[in-house]
């Protein structure tokens, strides 16, 4: 595991789950993807910590490729949603992280759960974070893990229900959901976007 930030022809990749801060929010499905970043740590066997900005927790850190390993930074922003952008131009700078090597996790209520969808860009849907993170480094020209979160089924507001928990039935299937997530955000350090849009876009 890497220690500190190293410029250079091993030029990292930046993976962001978007979230909010606080035990309070931490299971709302507006929080997915601080879950799937907190499951690749777990795989990485460490824990994410205060970087010296204080805007976030990271972990530095390498996987392993066909050419040897990649470093990789995986990251929280300690800011609310819709103020992320901040930190994560803080986080691209201090990395020297190409914006084409910025991964998004998040969730989207466009995509029905448990599926999820990898894309390149696009709009941000009405989402908080993605509008923050775009703003912040002047570009929607980045990667994008979307945790399919669904739509409320009820007349629950869209506010409330991104901002409350999986239903008991949804917990059952999280893990699985939050752990191909992960799996997607691995596919597309090593094996690039097209690859990893044929093994994730199509299945469940």
């Amino acid at each position: 595991m890497t220690t500190k930030s190293e410029a250079g022809a091993d030029s990292a990749w930046l993976v962001v789950g978007l979230g909010n801060p606080g035990v309070a929010y931490s299971r709302h499905r507006h929080n997915v993807g601080h879950l799937v970043v907190d499951e690749l740590a777990r795989r990485l066997g460490a824990s994410l910590r205060t970087h010296k900005s204080r805007r976030s927790d990271v972990l530095e850190s390498r996987l392993s490729i066909a050419e040897g390993s990649q470093r990789i930074v995986l990251a929280r922003s300690r800011s609310y949603m819709n103020e992320t952008g901040g930190p994560v131009a803080t986080l691209l700078t201090f990395y020297r992280v190409p914006v084409e090597r910025l991964i998004v996790v998040h969730d989207e209520l466009d995509i029905d759960f448990p599926t999820l969808r990898v894309k390149l860009g696009g709009g941000d849907n009405g989402h908080n974070g993605l509008r923050s993170v775009r703003s912040s480094i002047g570009s929607g020209d980045f990667l994008r893990v979307r945790v399919g979160i669904g739509r409320p089924t009820t007349q629950q507001p869209v506010a409330d229900y991104v901002l409350s928990p999986h239903s008991g039935a949804e917990r059952e299937e999280l893990p699985a959901q939050i752990s191909r997530a992960a799996d997607a955000v691995v596919s597309l350090v090593t094996n690039g976007l097209s690859t990893t849009q044929n093994a994730f876009n199509a299945g469940p």
